[in-house]
């Protein structure tokens, strides 16, 4: 696992991780809805988005196999996992317990 990667998913705050392609329309839809999320969360949940085509060993690492792929982790674990489109809504209804 890469050094920053690693630091980044063991911290207390939650990291809410948009695995993404810049080739995939779903991915670019989302991306409006994931900047609302990033706003609705700014102070609790960390959102970072991350190309699966530059960072191949981590999308294989957490099995990524389609995109896009949101995943919150905290302490180094996996708390929530989801493919495909979702609306803003959706995605703080599935985060909102561990943040």
């Amino acid at each position: 696992m890469k050094g920053n990667f690693g630091k980044l998913i063991n911290g207390d705050k939650p990291v809410l991780i948009d695995f993404f392609a810049t080739w995939c329309g779903p991915c670019k839809a989302l991306t409006p809805v994931i900047k609302e999320v990033a706003g609705a969360t700014k102070d609790k949940v960390r959102v970072v988005k991350m190309d699966v085509d530059k960072n191949q060993q981590i999308a294989q690492q957490f099995q990524v196999r389609g995109v896009p792929t949101l995943m919150l982790f905290q302490n180094g674990k996996v708390l929530w996992r989801q493919s495909g489109v979702q609306s803003k809504q959706q995605i703080l209804q599935q985060i909102e317990p561990y943040i």
